[in-house]
């Protein structure tokens, strides 16, 4: 899934995202708006992975979204 759909589907998606991770807070989620360096950032920040961690886990569940 590009950017752009992302961006367009993640009113969808950010229940799930919600739900995969629970540290975000509901706030995170709207100004993450499906932006992928804001997801990893806030995964990042909320959970303290590393980058690559978190991007694997965001990789994983874009996967799962396709």
């Amino acid at each position: 899934m590009n950017k752009d759909i992302l961006k367009g589907k993640w009113s969808q998606v950010k229940g799930s995202a919600k739900k995969r991770w629970g540290k975000l807070t509901r706030n995170e989620t709207m100004v993450i708006s499906g932006e992928k360096e804001k997801v990893v950032g806030g995964l990042q920040t909320q959970y303290g992975h590393s980058k690559d961690k978190t991007e694997g886990e965001y990789k994983s569940f874009m996967k799962e979204k396709e």
